[in-house]
């Protein structure tokens, strides 16, 4: 089988690949003008990887392709419309990350509140030359109210941690109630509005969709508390970023964690990376290599079960197999 190899999927994974197909590799290319990618996309069965926008313009060019894989729970990088027109399957690597990212999320929020990142930097360069006094200080996270706007399984998971070990109480606000999180987190229910201003942490894990495009400005910025810590481990997308700086900027919320951005790389001219009160990660949400192995190695799964005629465990479209089966 002819694969596409697109960007992260990890060493081991790639080199059993090849050992049974015939896979070329890209990386740091542009899909849209690069000649061996175009090429090798012309005669593509299935592709693997990170990231590649894969819409109409793309599928224009793959006439032979039978699988999309993604090496993340996320996929709003597939035009899974145009996928699902074209009889395309597309899959991705859910539950594998819920862990790894939850942790990541709830760093930001340590790092956040006691100001981990501002205050390394003031040991190194030497400015600790006597008692910190109040300016120094930070906020505790024990015992406050989390807001988690999406509890999905990383929202979940992220409210067990908070909860179990830090007694904090957790507001949640999502498309349906979760008795489970309410049962065992004594998660408490609420409008997004109200959760704003109830929330000294606000944690944002959502899908970016069109409904969640945006889904944090100005207004909602407005809203929360001038002591509050907003935390992004979604996508860059979801915010309104300008109206995040303006906020930070005019002290009216506290500080900032965020592990996604409008554009990745973020830019070196970004107002975000001169402020002290924001901590910034470069999208590690998912990047321990346990993690990243085992979602390559699902994608390989998926991408094996439907290039071979089986239906993929993670299928997201999953109509295509039932016009394929017809």
């Amino acid at each position: 089988m002819k694969i596409l190899a697109y960007e992260r999927v990890e060493k081991p994974v790639l080199e059993a690949l090849k050992a049974n197909h015939d896979v070329q590799f890209f990386k740091n290319i542009d899909p849209n003008t690069d000649p061996k990618f175009l090429d090798a996309l012309s005669e593509a069965e299935g592709i693997i990887g990170l990231g590649l926008p894969v819409n109409q313009k793309l599928l224009q060019k793959a006439p032979n392709l039978k699988i999309v894989s993604n090496v993340s729970v996320g996929y709003n990088n597939l035009d899974i419309n145009e996928l699902t027109k074209r009889n395309i399957m597309a899959t991705n690597t859910p539950e594998i990350l819920t862990d790894t990212v939850a942790d990541m999320a709830f760093g930001l929020i340590l790092a956040t509140a006691r100001r981990i990142s501002e205050l390394d930097h003031f040991v190194k360069s030497g400015q600790w030359t006597e008692s910190l006094t109040e300016q120094h200080y930070g906020v505790d996270v024990h015992h406050k109210k989390l807001g988690i706007i999406g509890m999905g399984r990383i929202g979940n998971a992220i409210a067990k941690r908070a909860h179990n070990g830090f007694n904090m109480d957790i507001l949640y606000h999502s498309h349906t109630r979760k008795p489970e999180a309410e049962n065992n987190y004594h998660a408490t229910f609420m409008k997004l509005d109200e959760l704003l201003q109830e929330a000294d942490f606000i944690c944002l894990i959502t899908p970016l969709t069109n409904e969640t495009k945006g889904l944090i400005g100005k207004r909602e910025f407005q809203l929360m508390k001038d002591t509050a810590i907003f935390i992004n481990a979604s996508r860059g997308g979801t915010i309104i970023e300008q109206d995040l700086i303006d906020a930070l900027k005019n002290n009216e919320i506290l500080a900032a964690g965020l592990d996604v951005y409008e554009q990745e790389p973020i830019q070196q001219d970004n107002e975000l990376l001169k402020l002290k009160n924001v901590v910034t990660l470069p999208h590690i949400g998912s990047s321990t290599y346990e993690t990243e192995l085992k979602m390559s190695e699902l994608a390989a799964k998926n991408l094996e079960a439907g290039l071979n005629g089986r239906k993929p465990p993670n299928l997201i479209n999953g109509t295509v197999w039932e016009n394929l089966n017809k």
